[in-house]
């Protein structure tokens, strides 16, 4: 038996058996352990309910509201509006507390009160927000279209955003350092 063994190869047999039993009653008994944070019950197959991002945005809940964020960054670049026409074109500039590797704001809680031309978004909000990127998650489910496979909501990864060109890392300036923003107009869509 196993168990009673002397050997020198028992203690590892042992440990291993020991380790698989572990890693079974784990998975059987705490399967959101292994799921990733944002897993819901239709993930695992519990029921038939849709995730929170496929949802109508008035149902969110601020928590939701918040992780539908993709990270791009890309709100918090300047635009400039044509006086006549009104409209925007696209800049490089980035806002003063924008993480731009990051894609995500430095100072969140305090934004309002440190950059007061920072825009709240808020489900209610949405339709005066034309200047959203077409790929903004919160535009997208406005529009009530999917997210696109880079969204960490379906990749899986914060990073798959970066990977796909879709975020402020790599080209952008702070505003701190960029001067006349007339000088960083870009060629990219809102």
């Amino acid at each position: 038996m196993p168990w009673a063994s002397n050997g020198a190869g028992a203690a590892t047999s042992d440990r291993a058996m020991i380790a698989a039993r572990l890693l079974f009653n784990v998975t059987i008994f705490f399967p959101a352990l292994i799921s990733m944070p944002w897993a819901t019950k239709a993930d695992r197959g519990m029921n038939s309910a849709k995730p929170f991002w496929e949802k109508p945005l008035s149902s969110l809940d601020r928590g939701e509201w918040e992780a539908l964020c993709d990270g791009c960054g890309r709100c918090c670049l300047h635009k400039l509006e044509d006086d006549d026409t009104g409209e925007l074109f696209p800049t490089n500039v980035a806002c003063k507390l924008l993480d731009r590797r990051m894609g995500q704001c430095t100072d969140y809680p305090n934004r309002k009160k440190l950059v007061s031309d920072c825009v709240k978004l808020d489900p209610h909000k949405l339709n005066e927000l034309e200047w959203l990127p077409a790929t903004c998650a919160y535009r997208l489910r406005w529009e009530g279209k999917p997210l696109f496979e880079w969204h960490y909501l379906i990749s899986g990864s914060r990073e798959t955003v970066h990977e796909a060109g879709q975020s402020t890392r790599g080209w952008t300036i702070s505003e701190v350092d960029a001067g006349d923003l007339e000088w960083h107009l870009v060629d990219k869509p809102l």
